[in-house]
């Protein structure tokens, strides 16, 4: 029997630290592990018995790269409890700050963690040596995204300007209008974005998805909606129990989330492409259809193409609320506490991230509960390299080894923020 082992231990260009193995046997895939080993870091367990207008600052401290996920996920399952719907101008203001995280973590992800691959760079820095030019302003287009996330959240990183009911502070006109600039010089290297991504030489390979994603009615979904998917689901934030559940798994600290009749699915850029490609702007349908992005893409691989649309999407979308923008007054709505349970979602730059609190009277908080969507895609992500082996298990092990790397990249999971939570056996004899 000849068998065969490969492992990534730990995986490179991701965020966190996890592990790859996979055991063949004869040719067949025996065994396929994502092992996430990084430590459950208890942020559920520890806003417990703090104030409900806390969440926006600790829960952004789940993830340095998508933070405004978690601040405006919280934000809105406070805001549901409470019975208070912000008014336009603020929904606008928080879409804007959105904007800014998709197109910093889209950049980084498209040129600095996934793109290596395609090219034969073991990193960005070595890629750089042969396309300096693109990597320059693919840095440049970050730090638009950054300069963004800094006029309205305060500043680049774990944003401290949003609050439940609002900001604490409204950027005026003036401040936003040198970030259009850098926006409408980072839109023409958006386009071209596409271009690059589409001609990366993309392995051949679909696979089937249940695709989940939020959906608003004229826009593509980004800080709100209700939750589709392609088997038909239409849900407002509290059901999302009644048809989801986490489970844990042995070989990892991270959950794993299915349908609750035990299929796994897919959340993040190609799902919210299948769903919802029809209310991208004008410029970004133009463009996938340029890089031969028909209304559903099923190629994994191919999510980078995605990825960078969602990027063009953002820019153009940025610009747009900027050019419309008026502060709002006050920057906050009033949010007087109340003793109940509140849900809420938004589309993270990885896919969908659901939130539900319970607090008491006084707004302390008594449960939290965070589903992020490195945890909901983790069986999902088992599949694709069960997929992947089995189609490619006559390459050598190096080969090998790299296409799953590749295939894990390409949902570019967020390890730390998927591990939230561990039970603890002890068996004693």
């Amino acid at each position: 029997m000849a068998e065969r082992k490969i492992s990534a231990d730990p995986l490179a260009r991701v965020e966190g630290e996890g592990a790859l193995h996979v055991r063949l046997s004869d040719g067949e895939v025996q065994d396929v592990r994502l092992r996430i080993f990084e430590p459950p870091r208890f942020f559920e367990a520890f806003l417990r018995g703090r104030s409900f207008t806390e969440v926006p600052d600790i829960t952004a401290r789940i993830c340095g790269i998508c933070p405004v996920a978690y601040q405006l996920s919280s934000v809105a399952a406070m805001e549901d409890l409470c019975g208070v719907a912000a008014p336009e101008p603020i929904r606008a203001l928080r879409r804007l700050l959105y904007c800014g995280e998709w197109i910093e973590s889209h950049a980084l992800h498209v040129f600095f963690l996934h793109g290596p691959d395609f090219l034969g760079y073991p990193n960005a820095f070595a890629m750089a040596r042969d396309h300096r030019a693109t990597v320059e302003r693919a840095l440049q287009l970050k730090k638009a995204g950054n300069a963004l996330m800094r006029v309205v959240g305060g500043r680049e990183i774990h944003p401290v300007n949003v609050r439940v009911g609002g900001f604490y502070r409204a950027p005026a006109r003036a401040e936003l209008a040198p970030v259009a600039d850098e926006l409408r010089v980072a839109l023409e290297f958006a386009v071209e974005a596409v271009a690059w991504a589409a001609a990366l030489p993309c392995p051949d390979h679909e696979e089937e998805f249940e695709f989940v994603a939020l959906r608003e009615r004229d826009r593509y979904a980004i800080e709100g909606g209700r939750l589709a998917s392609s088997g038909g689901l239409d849900l407002a934030p509290a059901e999302f129990p009644e048809h989801f559940e986490e489970h844990q798994v042995p070989h990892s600290t991270a959950l794993h989330s299915r349908l609750r009749d035990g299929r796994a699915y897919l959340t993040g850029p190609l799902a919210r492409y299948a769903l919802s490609s029809d209310r991208l702007s004008p410029a970004a349908r133009e463009a996938a259809a340029a890089a031969g992005l028909g209304p559903v893409c099923r190629n994994p691989y191919r999510s980078i193409v995605v990825r960078a649309v969602e990027i063009l999407y953002a820019v153009d979308e940025a610009l747009r609320l900027i050019a419309t923008y008026e502060p709002p007054h006050p920057p906050a709505v009033t949010v007087t506490p109340r003793a109940g349970t509140g849900h809420g979602w938004t589309e993270a730059p990885r896919g969908m991230l659901w939130h539900r609190y319970a607090i008491d009277g006084d707004g302390t908080i008594l449960d939290a509960r965070i589903v992020p969507p490195t945890s909901q895609n983790q069986a999902r992500i088992e599949q694709s390299l069960t997929s992947v082996v089995t189609a490619h298990a006559s390459l050598d092990d190096d080969q090998l080894q790299l296409r799953c790397e590749q295939a894990v990249r390409a949902y570019d999971p967020c390890i730390s923020c998927a591990t939230h939570f561990l039970e603890t056996e002890i068996e004693r004899c």
